[in-house]
């Protein structure tokens, strides 16, 4: 049985409204054990209605002035900082012997045009784990590469790509492959908009497009293609994306990617690579039996690695609040919309069902705030940022991410691996996130794992939920 999760996410600036996330899942009422029965709710739609009622009352401003302004994870020092450690400090990278550690992009030998579009993009400093990766893969090393969600993985793979890519060709030079649409399509967008002045040209090819613009653009000829995997080995097979100039093949989310349901469409695109191909794995999780995997299309790999123990969700409060259990719901995401309208929420949603066109337009309605709530399947926890842009300046420096405070989970994920996508998506690049956990007395058990994974601790949720905030 598919567990799925609830996630509200806030974007805490709204002093007047608020911002949502809300992933599908079953509708359930549970029977807490007696040691977790102090918060139980009966009617878990209530409970997350009164949740987003109450952050969206919380008086934030002193947090907020406390916080830096967005942009690339930046790292002050103990001593600059006096106290403790930040989260891109606790973060202990088990690499490869003679891994370089650059702290300026200034300094990675990147092209002064390349330069100039990661600084108008807004990014000032190499987070911790683009310091560590992105100078092995310009030298053209294997590369596997893990850090969690909201240290800049994607804009990571827009570096080195445009870096790497001989703009005067127009043959396909970089292959970049995702689990899902919509992280492909972000990647995209990405390198676009890093390789601005070096007019780097970039194509998506996703599901639910139109095959004859897919091939209308690849035909065309561009230097990148970000897409999924379906989509990617059509265009091979029907020889509209040719890969005999292609050097750079980038696995994002290889965790998900080399799963069950991806390593075989994974292993049929290598094999129309060039022998001599570059292959980089990026994710925020890489368990032991992925590890292995690799070892059978990659060579001598440079590994960036964060230690299984130092996975830590230090940045993000984690809690439990135990409900009572009963039927599930049938049409959540249709009852769930119309519920959450009818407590005066601006609400839209979203499956995969949907056409790419209408997901599309969804989603930008969303980054846009023009619908406050957005209720969609759990694929959207993983890797996908969500931004809103100033339409009045085109400037793509003028993009913020939004700080987004709360996820809560209406079902534990069954692999302890996914929970740090879930919440990933709050306590990005730093800030301080919350996650809430709705739990059955059967689920203790999966919750402990989780704990004992992370090194963390997850308790009761406090009456005042301003407290962990």
């Amino acid at each position: 049985m598919g567990l799925w999760a609830l996630s509200i996410k806030l974007d805490i600036p709204l002093r007047n409204g608020l911002m949502g996330l809300v992933h599908k899942t079953r509708l359930l009422k549970f029977q807490p054990p007696p040691k977790y029965r102090k918060h139980w709710h009966s009617d878990i739609t209530v409970t997350c209605q009164n949740l987003l009622l109450t952050v969206q009352k919380l008086d934030l401003a002193s947090f907020l002035k406390k916080k830096k302004k967005p942009g690339m994870a930046t790292v002050k020092s103990r001593k600059e900082k006096g106290g403790e450690a930040t989260k891109e400090e606790s973060i202990v990278f088990e690499t490869s012997k003679g891994v370089e550690t650059i702290t300026s992009f200034d300094k990675m030998g990147i092209k002064d045009e390349l330069l100039r579009g990661i600084y108008e993009y807004g990014f000032e400093k190499p987070s911790a784990i683009q310091q560590r990766a992105v100078l092995p893969i310009i030298k053209g090393r294997d590369v596997i590469a893990q850090a969690q969600s909201g240290t800049g993985k994607s804009s990571m793979i827009a570096v080195t790509v445009c870096q790497i890519v001989d703009t005067s060709k127009r043959e396909v030079q970089a292959l970049i492959v995702s689990p899902t649409r919509e992280l492909a399509s972000q990647t995209g967008k990405v390198i676009l908009a890093i390789g601005g002045f070096i007019n780097i040209q970039a194509h998506s090819c996703i599901g639910g497009q139109s095959l004859g613009e897919d091939i209308r653009k690849l035909e065309h000829g561009v230097h990148v293609v970000s897409g999924t995997p379906g989509r990617v080995v059509d265009m091979i097979k029907q020889r509209a994306l040719r890969t005999r100039e292609v050097k750079l093949l980038v696995l994002d989310e290889s965790d998900e990617m080399l799963s069950q349901g991806f390593k075989e469409k994974i292993y049929e695109i290598y094999r129309y690579l060039p022998p001599t191909i570059q292959v980089v794995l990026i994710s925020a999780t890489l368990p032991n039996e992925i590890l292995e995997i690799t070892n059978k299309f990659m060579t001598d790999p440079v590994r960036i690695l964060v230690k299984r123990d130092e996975l830590t969700l230090e940045v993000i409060s984690n809690c439990l609040v135990s409900v009572y259990h009963g039927k599930t719901v049938l049409k959540l995401v249709d009852w769930l919309t119309e519920k959450m309208r009818m407590s005066k929420f601006t609400v839209s949603s979203m499956h995969g069902d949907m056409p790419q066109k209408e997901r599309d337009a969804i989603m930008g309605e969303f980054r846009t705030a023009t619908t406050r709530v957005l209720i969609t399947t759990d694929v959207w926890a993983r890797g996908i940022d969500v931004q809103q842009a100033n339409h009045g300046d085109k400037s793509l420096k003028m993009m913020m991410m939004m700080m987004v405070s709360l996820v809560i989970n209406y079902d534990l994920p069954n692999n302890r691996e996914l929970y740090i996508h879930r919440i990933g998506r709050s306590g990005r690049f730093g800030r301080k996130g919350v996650a809430i956990n709705f739990v059955r007395d059967d689920d203790i058990k999966i919750l402990r794992d989780i704990e004992q994974y992370y090194s963390t601790q997850i308790d009761e949720m406090p009456t005042n939920v301003g407290d962990l905030i």
